[in-house]
C-alpha cells in the first residue's frame, strides 16, 4: 500500500489510536492533517510540523473551526483523500435509569457529534472529486447492550449506523465509508484502570490502525458499509 501524494485527516491524533494511525500512514508516504484539542498535545506527540504533517487545534464541537481546518489542509495539499474520525471516548456509569443527562450528552458529542461534524466538513470536498476514503471506530461492545454501558454502547451504536447510511449515500460518487468495531485497545490507560486484566486478548493500537490503513488504501474499494470486528487473539 502506497498513500504517497495521498492527504489522510486524523480526528484525536494524539491520542494512543492516533498516535498509531498517523504513523502507520507517514510510514507509508501520506501527508498528514492531524486534529487534536491542543497543539501541545500533537507537538509532544508527533514533533513539530513539516513538509508532511500540519498540525491544528480544532474542538470537534466547533464545526466553525473544523471548516477552517479542512479549507486550510486543502490549500496546503490540494484535497483530502482519507478522513479517520478516530476522536471518542469511554465511560461506564449507572444503570439506564439512572444516568444523568450530562453522560449520554458527553458520550454522544464525543462518538457521533465529532463524527458527523467532520464529515460535514470534508465530504464535499471528496464530492467534488468524486474520490476519498472515510474510516470511523465504533466499537465490538456497539453490537449489543451492556450493562452499566447504555449511553456508550448507544452512542457507538450510532457511529455503525451512520457508517451505513453514509455507505450508501456516497458510494455512486467513488467514496468508500466504512467502520471498525474494537474490543479493548491496549493503552496505558485501560492497563491502570484493569491491572488484573490478561492484556494479551487485547488489541494493540498498531494493529487496529493496521486495518484501518488497510479500509483507506485502493484494496477496499468495493467495500461499503462494513462494520469490521477487530477483537485481538482469540
Amino acid at each position: 500500500m502506497n498513500f504517497k501524494n495521498k492527504t489522510i485527516m486524523i480526528t484525536g491524533a494524539a491520542g494512543n489510536l492516533g498516535r498509531a494511525v498517523a504513523n502507520a500512514f507517514h510510514q507509508l508516504g501520506a501527508n498528514l492533517v492531524l486534529l487534536d484539542r491542543q497543539t501541545d498535545s500533537l507537538q509532544r506527540a508527533f514533533g513539530k510540523e513539516d513538509d508532511r504533517r500540519a498540525f491544528f487545534a480544532v474542538d470537534l464541537l466547533n464545526q466553525a473551526q473544523l471548516k477552517d481546518a479542512v479549507e486550510s489542509s486543502i490549500h496546503r495539499f490540494g484535497r483530502i483523500d482519507v478522513l479517520c474520525n478516530v476522536a471518542g471516548g469511554f465511560r461506564m456509569g449507572p444503570p439506564v435509569h439512572e444516568t444523568p443527562d450530562q453522560d449520554w450528552n458527553f458520550l454522544f458529542d464525543l462518538n457521533t457529534r465529532s463524527l458527523l461534524h467532520a464529515v460535514r466538513a470534508v465530504v464535499p470536498g471528496m464530492l467534488a472529486s468524486r474520490d476519498g476514503k472515510i474510516v470511523n471506530i465504533a466499537a465490538n461492545s456497539a453490537q449489543k447492550g451492556v450493562a452499566n454501558m447504555g449511553a456508550y454502547c448507544a452512542s457507538k451504536d450510532v457511529v455503525i449506523r451512520v457508517t451505513e447510511a453514509m455507505a450508501a449515500e456516497l458510494r455512486d460518487s467513488n467514496i468508500n465509508v466504512n467502520c471498525v468495531m474494537p474490543s479493548i485497545i491496549d493503552t496505558p490507560e485501560n492497563r491502570a484502570a484493569m491491572p488484573n486484566a490478561d492484556f494479551s486478548r487485547w488489541v494493540a493500537p498498531e494493529a487496529l490502525a493496521d486495518v484501518i490503513v488497510f479500509l483507506a488504501s485502493d484494496g477496499a474499494r468495493a467495500i461499503h458499509g462494513a462494520a469490521l470486528p477487530v477483537v485481538g487473539r482469540s
